[in-house]
């Protein structure tokens, strides 16, 4: 076998040990945004809970807001704290979701930068080029 041959074996070597690297990147990639996501899922289903939890008392005050005879302004008063319940129970939801999406964002783009990079690195070892050389 003459220096060709091992150049080759080399190269087909290094492509191989490469895309294997890349596996295994994905792989922990993909562990980490499961835990994210399991994350994400217990914290919808505390959320559910607490609506759940929130659904009987709001109910039990509307019941007893319509039974009141009192003047217009007082149960105007009484539906405007059930409102800013459950306002503030829609807040909650709204910040939960925005937890989420905050929490899946990074990862995504970290698996964007890594494709990037692979490519770049591939069109290297290919060309011998990098990406300004060939503008």
């Amino acid at each position: 076998m003459d220096w060709s041959n091992w150049l080759v074996v080399a190269v087909a070597l290094g492509v191989g040990i490469g895309v294997f690297l890349f596996g295994v990147g994905m792989m922990i990639g993909m562990v980490a945004l499961a835990k994210t996501l399991g994350r994400v899922n217990q914290t919808l289903d505390e959320v559910d809970k607490q609506i759940a939890n929130v659904g009987e008392p709001i109910g039990k005050t509307l019941d007893h807001v319509s039974g009141i005879a009192d003047t217009a302004d007082q149960t105007l008063a009484k539906l405007g704290g059930v409102v800013a319940s459950l306002e503030g129970v829609a807040g909650s939801v709204s910040h939960t979701a925005d937890l989420a999406k905050d929490a899946l964002a990074p990862a995504i783009v970290n698996i964007g930068a890594t494709i990037t990079g692979v490519s770049a690195g591939l069109r290297r070892l290919f060309t011998g080029k990098n990406a300004s050389d060939e503008s």
